[in-house]
């Protein structure tokens, strides 16, 4: 396997190209946006590189699809007055010393107190991981059912720290979430859960997953680039 790369337009695209025992040249984006092209033995590089730019305005949409699942998180200090997103709004953290451990929302304040100011990190941590318990579970529900009329629903869904992923759905149909979603607004995270929903028909990005994913949620775009942009 060796790293090879085109160049389209002012856009460089790096590839890992693998020869094997197979008849036709075969290209895969992956979620972490890695592209792989799988070759016929002896087949030439100048071939090679003429199909990958004849395929690039594909490859680059890819990558930017699978980018809007790419968490982007800024560096935290967790002090008083540094602002924090819930469900698509800023809030402000408001950190006071306290005998009482208690992270709550209060106006346009998420309130913090502890006896630690060490412990305000995870305090948010566990805050934010128990309201994506409760809101993603009250948000699939209804999305699930909406499903029921192509038989299918996910095995289970849980929640899953993933640094390069929103969502996932597994072979035997179990659907992960990152956490951190929880720090978008209702409709970004009704979008990635119609995705992996999507995910339990169509396994891959197919014209028909689009189109199935448009059926369900027609204003999808929409929430996809909010995504991409919302924790830049």
């Amino acid at each position: 396997m060796s790293i090879e790369h085109i160049q389209f337009g002012s856009k460089r695209i790096d590839f890992r190209l693998e020869y094997s025992d197979r008849k036709s040249l075969g290209i895969t984006v992956k979620p972490d946006l890695d592209i792989l092209v799988r070759a016929p033995m002896d087949t030439a590089m100048d071939k090679i590189k003429e199909k990958l730019r004849k395929k690039a305005p594909w490859i680059l949409k890819q990558q930017s699809f699978f980018l809007s699942f790419h968490p982007k998180t800024p560096a935290r200090k967790y002090v008083s007055g540094e602002t924090h997103l819930y469900l698509g709004r800023q809030y402000r953290l408001k950190v006071e010393i306290s005998e009482i451990e208690s992270v709550k929302l209060s106006g346009k304040f998420i309130e913090i107190k502890t006896p630690d100011k060490a412990k305000v990190e995870a305090l948010l941590k566990g805050w934010y991981l128990n309201s994506a318990k409760t809101k993603f579970q009250v948000i699939a529900k209804g999305l699930i059912s909406k499903f029921e009329k192509y038989k299918v629903e996910p095995s289970a869904m849980v929640l899953r720290d993933m640094p390069t992923r929103w969502g996932s759905c597994t072979a035997k149909g179990k659907i992960i979430l990152n956490p951190e979603l929880i720090k978008a607004p209702k409709g970004c995270i009704e979008y990635v859960i119609i995705h992996e929903l999507c995910h339990l028909i169509h396994h891959d990005h197919t014209q028909k997953f689009i189109d199935l994913q448009t059926r369900e949620m027609p204003d999808w775009e929409k929430w996809k680039s909010k995504l991409e942009n919302l924790l830049a």
